[in-house]
């Protein structure tokens, strides 16, 4: 990469069909358009960014691919299927995984602990299993501990397993968090602007994180990020998003070079209550 250094050039990679597509996406919160007639695609195993200025309905847009919010109009197909109203929790069961913008991890709980809940939908015991500890249940939590252990290797915090999240440093509590969507084995990543607040050697890692997950696992990604470097640097396509609508969508070098995109982003700062 040529911006952020130690971060390998991403090795040649298939791009595949379509994962993903939204076509013509609307979505309000009473008088307030979050997204209007927003449309674009995701190909299986590339990475796609979505960008824009504040209050541009980036976080919106993965709030609605996840199943959070549930757009007013518009179609939303995933593996080739049209999807109707899904919650986050039919989401993840279907392979969909998901970081947030305010780390949202459980501050008392370890690292490993915390990685572990990612594996909540792929346990097939039920809560009185679970809760006894004995038997199939405790089989079934071994073997999910040794993907755990696994993860927590791969994302290089051995040395954090058994701390509590709310005792680490910015930077690793995100790490932490990719770890916890990681548990869940997703085919579809979104990452909501997993950089924000980090330093630049964080950013390296969590780059290099990023890329090594696309590469290795083979993994589709969508990620928000405000640090426009990273994003030319890591992705296959970026869609642009200004005041919910879109203004480009393209390889990083017909972006850089719109028009609209560079008004967009040397304009006045927007507010925009609906950007979660």
């Amino acid at each position: 990469m040529a911006s952020a250094e130690g971060v390998a050039e991403p090795a040649a990679r298939r791009i595949g069909d379509v994962i993903l597509s939204v076509d013509d996406i609307t979505l309000s919160f009473g008088g307030v358009q979050a997204l209007s007639h927003v449309g674009f695609d995701i190909r299986e195993g590339e990475i796609r960014a979505i960008i824009g200025p504040n209050g541009a309905g980036k976080s919106s847009m993965l709030n609605v691919i996840n199943g959070f919010y549930h757009p007013n109009s518009g179609t939303i197909r995933y593996k080739g299927e049209e999807r109707k109203e899904m919650r986050p929790g039919n989401a993840a069961r279907r392979g969909i995984a998901r970081t947030f913008q305010n780390i949202a991890l459980f501050h008392g709980m370890s690292t490993l602990d915390n990685i572990m809940t990612g594996r909540n939908t792929m346990m097939k015991r039920n809560f009185l299993w679970q809760a006894i500890h004995w038997g199939p249940a405790k089989t079934e939590e071994l073997e999910h501990r040794a993907k755990v252990e696994e993860i927590i290797d791969f994302l290089e915090i051995q040395a954090i397993r058994k701390t509590p999240v709310g005792r680490l440093p910015y930077g690793l509590q995100k790490r932490v968090e990719l770890g916890r969507a990681l548990a869940a084995e997703p085919d579809l990543l979104l990452l909501d602007e997993p950089m924000a607040g980090m330093n630049a050697e964080e950013k390296e890692d969590m780059c290099r994180f990023i890329l090594d997950v696309n590469q290795e696992f083979g993994t589709t990604i969508a990620l928000i990020e405000h640090d426009m470097s990273v994003v030319m640097d890591i992705s296959d396509r970026v869609v642009v998003l200004d005041y919910g609508v879109k203004i480009a969508d393209g390889t990083p070098d017909v972006v850089r070079a719109n028009q609209k995109v560079i008004d967009a982003y040397l304009g006045v700062a927007h507010d925009d209550p609906a950007e979660a």
